[in-house]
């Protein structure tokens, strides 16, 4: 069987903590800046981490083994 390729796509968004957590950019932070507040596009350009839920999901994208 041949190995499984990491999905290009989930590569460029998503990166693995030393943990084996998921983390990711949030949303809605690349343009229509003028309406949001200071403190929310200040709280937006920081990482955050991806629920326990959607995390199997991209690990399966990016190759990681599993525990």
């Amino acid at each position: 069987m041949p190995k499984m390729k990491t999905h290009s796509g989930a590569k460029k968004r998503f990166k693995l903590t030393a943990k084996g957590k998921v983390k990711a950019r949030h949303a809605f932070t690349s343009h229509i800046l003028e309406k949001k507040s200071p403190k929310k596009k200040r709280d937006k350009g920081n990482d955050f981490v991806l629920s326990d839920h959607d995390q199997p999901r991209v690990k399966t994208l990016l190759g990681a083994k599993k525990k």
